[in-house]
């Protein structure tokens, strides 16, 4: 089982920086494939960056369009830790970030949220105009 706390979101004026951390307990964190997904009140979870690693020393990260170019998701196996570094934040941006594991390496898996068997709580992200 594994668990997944996230840490790091806030308040942050538009065109501002935050980064997302989420830590990992409770499994391999090598072997597992990590996302991260945010949602508005009343709308549907939102793909957001994912990242699987292949072994050796490649990673492979993926993004969707809207944060591409602007954030940068990143892992620490020897911390258990991604990060999710967001640049140049705007008002749309704003959401409940979340973090989530699983054993998957597709693409079409990686960025579905329903294929992920572990979520964290969950960080406010809040950008301001």
């Amino acid at each position: 089982q594994v668990q997944l706390v996230e840490s790091g979101g806030g308040l942050v004026q538009a065109g501002g920086s935050l980064r997302l951390s989420c830590a990992a307990s409770g499994g391999t964190f090598s072997s597992y494939a990590m996302g991260w997904f945010r949602q508005v009140p009343g709308k549907e979870r939102e793909f957001v960056a994912a990242i699987r690693w292949s072994g050796g020393r490649t990673s492979y990260t993926y993004y969707a369009d809207s944060v591409k170019g602007r954030f940068t998701m990143s892992r620490d196996n020897a911390k258990n830790t991604v990060y999710l570094q967001m640049n140049s934040l705007q008002p749309e941006d704003t959401a409940v970030y979340y973090c989530a594991a699983d054993l998957i390496q597709s693409y079409s898996a990686l960025t579905d949220g329903g294929e992920y068997d572990y979520w964290g709580q969950g960080t406010q992200v809040t950008v301001s105009s």
